[in-house]
């Protein structure tokens, strides 16, 4: 089931159509009123699965301030504004296709922001840090520019709004955070990170593709009507993504350092889709099906030009630095001092599920590194487990920092027949672990960084 759910995934640009199709086919023939009961269900579906995997830690650590300054004033002021006029524009007598438009332009940031900055070589801390500022902030003031902007066409009532935005985006925010430190507890926060946190954006996405066939299926009859209505949405969607682009480009290019501006990019360009489907679907009623079907569109051309954009990237910012071991290490590492015993290594290492840990002496420098393997001999030769660590011979540290080139990282790993280097930071202190599986889950995604 998983690698269907990861062929879905990675062909968004083909699976959201045919979703939108068979929504269409489904409404057209049946009485798709039924379906409605599914929005409630599949919107938390969609949500839920995007906040266990946040890392919320990420908003306290250090950028810029005028990064997170420019980028905000981009996706809180000059966006929605472009968003407003088009929809003016385009959509004079269609007020709900016009809010449709708004509302997109007001909720910033989304998964794939995350993951396409990692792709283009971005500065993904910032990228991690926009989404979550960008889902708060967008969710929070969301109805006050409805009503400022679209008050006197559209009635949004706040009590009803914001209770919906309790259910769909804080009721799961918080449920997300919650299963995220039961499943590290249960399995450890190297197998959480390395297996299971990965699967749970394939939930959301299947979901995504449920909320649109029912989007459509309520939609059909008038899109049968006039088919001609997709392909005219195409038109200012299509502006509004370009002219984005376009300005936080030039924006990046004036101000920006090359990491920083495609974090921008990506944390401005990309909208978060499952919320607008969210808000519209759950908020306005049989009325949200309209909005909902500009949203839809919008998927489609969001996926796409995110991935164009990279090949343009570098012409626009210069070429990607090489690969530095930071780009690949797992943040993290676990540890014991040596005056520690065996016992307490078995421990740590049968509750993390992890291979292997640091031994620091009481400087915290790291001295040597004692694996589940070395554990095993140990008790088979009768070793007391009260044993210090520093009693033990620990296999060697190779230690890099966090800015040493990747491929000098793997020549030293050839050479010295060791497969496993702690990363330091420019002060010495430890950062993270860095193995050959990370590097050669690297290059079997194609040099990508998930």
């Amino acid at each position: 089931m998983w690698n269907i759910l990861i062929y879905i995934k990675k062909n968004l640009v083909n699976t959201i159509p045919i979703a939108m199709a068979l929504g269409i086919i489904f409404g057209y023939f049946y009485n798709p009123s039924f379906l409605k009961i599914l929005i409630l269900p599949l919107t938390i579906m969609m949500i839920y699965p995007m906040m266990v995997t946040l890392n919320i830690k990420t908003l306290f650590s250090y950028c810029r301030p005028k990064t997170q300054v420019i980028i905000q004033l981009v996706n809180f002021i000059i966006i929605p504004l472009v968003g407003f006029g088009l929809g003016l524009l385009f959509f004079k007598n269609s007020p709900y296709l016009a809010y449709g438009l708004l509302l997109i332009a007001l909720l910033p940031t989304s998964g794939m922001t995350i993951s396409w900055t990692g792709f283009a070589k971005g500065n993904v801390n910032i990228a991690i840090k926009t989404t979550i500022i960008g889902l708060i902030l967008g969710s929070l003031l969301m109805p006050f520019y409805t009503k400022f902007f679209m008050g006197q066409v559209i009635s949004l009532p706040l009590i009803k709004t914001f209770t919906q935005l309790g259910k769909v985006i804080f009721l799961p925010l918080f449920l997300g955070f919650i299963t995220q430190i039961i499943l590290k507890k249960i399995y450890g926060e190297a197998h959480f990170n390395k297996d299971i946190k990965k699967k749970f954006p394939l939930l959301s996405t299947l979901a995504v593709l449920g909320i649109i066939f029912v989007a459509m299926a309520l939609k059909a009859k008038s899109i049968i009507a006039n088919p001609l209505s997709i392909i005219y949405l195409l038109v200012p969607l299509s502006i509004f993504y370009i002219f984005n682009y376009a300005l936080s480009s030039i924006i990046g290019k004036l101000f920006l350092s090359r990491a920083e501006s495609i974090a921008l990019v990506y944390g401005s360009v990309m909208r978060n889709l499952s919320i607008a489907l969210a808000i519209a679907l759950t908020v306005f009623g049989d009325d949200g099906v309209e909005i909902a079907l500009i949203v839809a569109v919008a998927y489609i051309i969001q996926v796409q030009s995110a991935a164009w954009y990279i090949k343009f990237s570098e012409k626009i910012f210069g070429t990607a630095p090489e690969d530095t071991a930071k780009d690949i290490m797992k943040k993290g590492v676990f540890s014991l001092h040596y005056g520690q015993t065996v016992n307490d290594a078995i421990r740590l290492i049968d509750e993390e599920h992890i291979h292997s840990i640091a031994v620091l002496d009481n400087k915290e420098n790291p001295v040597g590194l004692i694996t589940a393997e070395m554990l095993i001999n140990l008790l088979a030769e009768g070793k007391k487990q009260d044993s210090k660590l520093k009693s033990i011979n620990l296999l060697p540290v190779i230690q890099f920092k966090e800015t040493t080139p990747i491929k000098k990282v793997i020549e030293t790993m050839k050479r010295k027949h060791e497969y496993k280097v702690l990363i330091t930071d420019e002060k010495g202190n430890l950062e993270g672990v860095l193995t050959k599986s990370n590097i050669l889950d690297k290059y079997a995604n194609g040099g990508k960084n998930e």
